[in-house]
């Protein structure tokens, strides 16, 4: 059975049978050029270093499994302290569970019992899992399917709006109208009602979505005037994918109170999230119980593997690779939009970029709840016989390779991405 698609979908799903660099090939021989590093989570793609492979073997002779609330791994210790030395601040607080779900599970029930508080703000088109909490702290049409009844969630409009503008308005202005309306909402809902605001640095499948300058800024403020914990959810964007470690660091100044991380931690060679906190939420849990734990939490394979997949990214400067390719990356995501009709716009950061297709009218073509389009399924066809493989979330259409793409990767996936959307073109009626 698949999750998010239906089951009939996996009769149109290749057989991946192994990948080499930034390709992937399936058990016909087709070579595919992995154009959103899977669910934007294999970043360094599919060669491996040995110091990943050898310590992660390493570990399962020596060490292949310790429950966390019996004992404490060496390489737990080890990754902890790797990881504190890395964020910034007085972040240094961590438990690693396995996913991004469970890392924002933990996040949600370390402010509601930090704070004693229990409302969660989040944002529209955000999405934090698919876990009970993480589900209903979700903001697009995924939450829809657990019910919406999980309480305590609030839902805040993004400062980048997707049907309609403030016409004439300065970014300046965008960001301040857009901070005015949370403050509105954090007022009526009651600030001694609310745990946490939890937004994604960058929401990722969502569309690329970048706060304007200075609103993360304004969010930091606000949580410090009324007593709320800023948590930024890293879970797709950190660990390079927008040109800084986190992508919470694009925002000068911006320092959250808890972080999630997921994919990137071990470029998904193995399941392992990371829930990070300031110094004053840990010794808070000094003499009470954090409230939520996992079998798996705080793997030592898994954790092995990520120790060493964070100093490669580190020791081979991949964050500086991706800084200097993203400059190509947004003059190609320019060029196409210039090329195409059908696409309206694109926004990009890093390695990370998205376009948003319309119709000639300029309304959208679907909505991301609807089932597929028929102008979509040709543009995936053409896609695919392009030799691209990647998720594809109508409207929007994702561009996020590994982070080590090489440049001369980089150019010819555009041109791939150019000649299936002449396709898309001709089925949306340009």
């Amino acid at each position: 059975m698949l999750t998010w698609a239906p089951g009939k979908a996996r009769h149109n799903t290749p057989i991946i049978t192994h990948g080499e660099g930034v390709y992937l090939y399936d058990d016909k021989g087709t070579k595919f050029l992995d154009w959103t590093s899977q669910a934007v989570c294999s970043n360094i793609g599919y060669d491996l270093p040995e110091a990943v492979i050898e310590a992660t073997t390493k570990q399962m002779s020596t060490l292949p499994f310790v429950y966390g609330g019996l004992g404490i791994s060496e390489v737990r210790a080890r990754l902890s302290k790797l990881m504190t030395e890395l964020l910034p601040g007085d972040l240094q607080g961590m438990v690693f569970p396995s996913c991004g779900s469970e890392a924002n599970e933990a996040a949600i029930m370390m402010a509601r019992r930090y704070t004693g508080k229990y409302k969660v703000i989040n944002w529209y088109r955000s999405y934090h899992g698919g876990t009970s909490n993480s589900q209903q702290a979700t903001g697009d049409f995924r939450r829809w399917f657990g019910g919406d009844h999980v309480p305590g969630f609030v839902k805040a409009f993004h400062p980048f709006p997707l049907f309609w503008d403030l016409a004439g308005a300065t970014e300046e202005e965008r960001t301040q109208h857009a901070l005015n309306m949370l403050e509105e909402q954090i007022l009526n809902e009651g600030p001694d009602s609310i745990a946490m605001v939890q937004f994604e640095s960058v929401i990722g499948g969502g569309g690329v979505l970048v706060p304007p300058k200075g609103y993360m800024q304004g969010v930091r403020a606000m949580c410090d005037k009324y007593d709320i914990l800023m948590h930024c959810d890293e879970v797709m964007v950190g660990f390079g994918r927008t040109g800084e470690l986190f992508g919470f660091q694009n925002y000068e100044g911006v320092i959250p109170d808890i972080v999630t991380a997921a994919k990137g931690v071990t470029s998904a060679a193995l399941p392992l999230s990371m829930t990070a906190c300031r110094k004053h939420i840990m010794e808070a849990f000094e003499e009470k119980p954090l409230g939520w734990g996992s079998t798996y939490a705080s793997h030592p394979v898994a954790m092995a593997c990520a120790y060493e997949n964070i100093k490669y990214l580190i020791k081979n400067d991949v964050i500086g690779h991706v800084q200097r390719l993203a400059p190509t990356l947004e003059s190609e995501m320019r060029r196409l939009t210039e090329n195409h009709p059908s696409i309206k716009q694109y926004r990009s950061i890093g390695m990370f970029g998205c376009f948003d297709a319309h119709l000639p009218d300029g309304s959208n073509p679907q909505l991301q709840h609807t089932a597929i389009d028929k102008a979509f399924v040709e543009y995936k066809k053409a896609y695919t016989a392009n030799g691209l493989i990647g998720l594809l979330r109508p409207p929007h259409m994702h561009v996020a390779p590994p982070l080590v793409i090489s440049e001369e990767e980089l150019l010819d996936g555009f041109d791939r991405q150019d000649k299936a959307l002449y396709a898309l073109d001709d089925a949306l009626g340009f």
